[in-house]
């Protein structure tokens, strides 16, 4: 047995010495997470119908990167930011690169920033 694990010892460093490990793969490939994540949201965003469910587009859109509630008038308004479009190359997602979606009483009642503005 002493024998085994001093060969192994003494060869093992030979024969892994030819390995090569990459980790995080192709530089080119950087930023595909965000921009897969944008082009997916704008997709989902384009099927989107007046008077859908909030639960309906949470369960297609998924998490929302902001979310707002506001009483107005007697109802109230959830609006909630999907990133859509990047401004900044800094990491970080802010509502001016996102899309508004706008639910009055649990309804989509519109998208985009003019809707978040007539709120």
């Amino acid at each position: 047995m002493k024998h085994a694990v001093l060969a192994l010892a003494i060869f093992a460093p030979l024969t892994l010495s030819g390995c090569v490990i990459s980790v995080g793969g192709d530089d080119s490939h950087y930023s595909s997470d965000w921009e897969d994540r944008e082009y997916n949201n704008r997709q989902h965003v384009a099927q989107l119908e007046n008077s859908m469910t909030y639960e309906s587009v949470v369960r297609k859109m998924g998490v929302a990167d902001f979310n707002e509630m506001v009483e107005k008038n007697g109802h109230a308004y959830r609006i909630l930011f999907y990133r859509t479009q990047r401004k900044m190359d800094d990491g970080m997602t802010t509502k001016d690169e996102c899309t508004p979606l706008v639910f009055r009483d649990g309804m989509l009642v519109g998208w985009g920033e003019s809707a978040y503005q007539y709120l």
